[in-house]
């Protein structure tokens, strides 16, 4: 199905400016009530710099084999040499929305230090606190690697849920990895939108390949300029989309992990890896067994994807 609706997504301004839930933390009833209002929350510096920025350097570490950073800049600057990513095929990069290629993924999926940070003690109390239950985090992990290629499209705005299903209260956790200012191209949030439920989708260029259709929503875009340590979560019916990378030659990082409630309904694909490798390849040379199979020896509640929930609700503005 394809259509090419009369979107009202670009008609409304991202204008709003996130309100840091830290000073809320320590308040279940309250955070609860945030969460359940607005669909989101944002924790300014939640997670140490110094062991996000880690991971920063690792993950450009592994880009610095295939040829991509400008080697006139630190490492750590994240500059890339825009003419050898723009020699690569743009599909190339644009499977699944990562941003690099399968081979760079798979380095990027290996490293211990990607997936640990998932398993944060900051993020599961965090979580804990939000559920009033055990957390459960997705092993498939995500990153966004976005290299500044031509061609390449923000991601659309969109829902969650039609790409993980299982538990609708599952919460993505999106954290920039190192500064990500609004010109480098970091992620809005339509504050309130789950409550509008499941929309209806429409074709659309960018990571997912869906955009929601916004029609008559009367929700408020927000965002703001994120720092390593940053934390935004936002539940799987709230509506969120990256802006344009204004920066040149900048590539932006960022990670995506997952947590629901451990006794919720769980979709088969979330306990793989994303992307088309084995545990058992990505697991070579780690170290810590607490970060693998974690899952194995839990009884879960299994739903099946149901590919027609993308379009049940299909609509036309």
């Amino acid at each position: 199905m394809n259509h090419s609706p009369m979107l009202d997504n670009d008609k409304k301004p991202i204008s709003g400016q996130f309100v840091d839930s830290t000073p809320i933390l320590e308040n279940p009833a309250q955070l609860r009530e945030r969460a359940q209002e607005d669909g989101m929350l944002f924790f300014k510096g939640l997670i140490p710099q110094e062991r996000v920025l880690s991971l920063r350097l690792d993950i450009l570490g592994s880009l610095g084999k295939y040829g991509v950073l400008n080697n006139r800049y630190p490492t750590m600057e994240a500059m890339a040499d825009v003419e050898a990513i723009n020699r690569y095929d743009a599909d190339k990069l644009q499977w699944n929305g990562v941003g690099v290629t399968l081979e760079m993924y798979r380095d990027i999926q290996k490293l211990e230090s990607f997936h640990a940070l998932a398993h944060a003690p900051e993020l599961k109390a965090m979580y804990r606190t939000l559920f009033g239950a055990e957390p459960f985090p997705h092993p498939r992990n995500i990153g966004r690697i976005m290299l500044p290629h031509r061609d390449l499209k923000a991601t659309p705005s969109h829902q969650d849920f039609l790409h993980i299903q299982g538990a609708t209260n599952a919460w993505t956790c999106w954290m920039p990895l190192g500064d990500v200012p609004r010109k480098l191209g970091g992620l809005a949030v339509l504050k309130g939108s789950h409550k509008a439920g499941l929309l209806g989708v429409a074709n659309a260029p960018g990571a997912g390949g869906l955009e929601s259709i916004l029609c008559g929503l009367d929700y408020r875009w927000e965002t703001t300029d994120y720092e390593p340590g940053d934390v935004l979560t936002f539940h799987s019916l709230t509506v969120h989309k990256s802006m344009p990378n204004a920066v040149p030659g900048k590539i932006r990082l960022s990670a995506d992990y997952r947590y629901q409630p451990a006794d919720e309904v769980i979709e088969p694909a979330s306990l793989l890896p994303h992307g088309p490798y084995t545990w058992e390849e990505l697991y070579e040379g780690w170290q810590r067994a607490d970060l693998q199979y974690y899952w194995k020896d839990r009884e879960f509640s299994l739903a099946a994807f149901d590919e027609s929930i993308r379009w049940q609700k299909d609509k036309i503005c």
